[in-house]
């Protein structure tokens, strides 16, 4: 049978590249090819939202079971876990930006210090000005999601393709700019950009999703200790000076990261000022843009791992590539 009659050019091209990945077994590849092609069953049932969930608890488990033991030929660590399969990178808006604006076809790997997982941590653009814009599976899961839907940005080859070919009712291909601009509205709406990466999905980056903690399937395993998504490498800071209290930041802190303290002030004045909790802040910068006295920044904080600024990680990769292999050899 001629099986180029019957799978789509996108498919052909993705199950190809899946085969090439290292390490990749037919299950993985497989599991690819499910997560892709069938994205709405597969987060509602992985989420618990789908009526089935509960029902199918055990195989759904089971399955989980498959796919962390299916990756774990592929890691160099010596146990692999559910999430080090699948994962968001905490992008502030400037740097979501920038992955939207990439105009020639690049390939990163080593990423550890910015991706801390085992698995899925390169960026591999191919046509990175192929972009989709995707009804995000997460709010189509819910109950009563946030609007807009189409949020989530399916960026470069094959993934482009792939979700616009077997989505075709929920999705379209949209330019760099219309990507910003979906970038800016949501960062107007006060949702957090993450890039996500998956073993899966080729070991490497394949979209930004926008996310709020009503919705979205990662934030809520994140927040139910599930580590699936990583810090910025930044963390919220308040100027005490310029802050007055007024909550703003709260109302639009999707991680719960900022109180409201009233302390008592000269003359036993209660004065009411942010805090942020450190250990809850990812670094998003999503108060920032908020805050109508500028009281908040986002302070570089080593602590919290690299940052993902692609315009920066080409120019280091640039620098690589022009070093003598001695220099190379020695690290200089």
């Amino acid at each position: 049978m001629n099986m180029k009659g019957i799978l789509r050019p996108s498919t052909r091209q993705f199950l190809k590249e899946a085969r090439q990945v290292r390490g990749s077994s037919l299950f993985n590849v497989l599991h690819g090819y499910v997560y892709g092609r069938w994205s709405y069953f597969y987060i509602a049932m992985g989420s618990g939202r789908h009526p089935l969930a509960k029902r199918l608890a055990p195989l759904l488990n089971w399955i989980g079971e498959r796919i962390v033991a299916s990756a774990a030929g592929q890691g160099d660590a010596p146990a692999v876990r559910m999430e080090d399969t699948y994962h968001g990178k905490v992008v502030p808006l400037a740097a979501a930006k920038q992955l939207v604006s990439v105009k020639e076809d690049i390939t990163l790997g080593d990423l550890e210090h910015i991706i801390p997982y085992s698995l899925a941590r390169d960026i591999v653009f191919q046509h990175p000005d192929h972009i989709a814009v995707l009804d995000c599976p997460c709010r189509v899961a819910s109950e009563n999601p946030c609007l807009p839907l189409d949020v989530c940005l399916i960026v470069g080859e094959p993934f482009a393709s792939f979700v616009t070919d077997h989505h075709p009712q929920r999705s379209r291909r949209i330019s760099p700019q219309e990507a910003q601009d979906i970038l800016q509205a949501e960062d107007r709406r006060g949702h957090v950009h993450h890039a996500f990466f998956k073993d899966a999905m080729l070991g490497r980056f394949y979209a930004i999703c926008n996310c709020c903690d009503c919705c979205c399937g990662a934030m809520s395993a994140h927040r139910h200790g599930i580590p699936m998504l990583t810090a910025s490498g930044y963390r919220a800071v308040v100027d005490l000076q310029q802050c007055k209290g007024c909550s703003r930041c709260v109302d639009f802190c999707q991680f719960h990261a900022i109180e409201i303290q009233t302390k008592a002030s000269n003359g036993d004045v209660r004065a009411r000022q942010a805090r942020i909790d450190l250990e809850k802040c990812m670094g998003c910068g999503v108060c920032i843009d908020h805050c109508s006295r500028a009281a908040l920044s986002l302070l570089r904080d080593p602590s919290r791992g690299e940052p993902l600024e692609i315009i920066h990680l080409m120019e280091m990769s640039e620098h690589r590539e022009m070093l003598s292999p001695f220099q190379k050899s020695v690290g200089r």
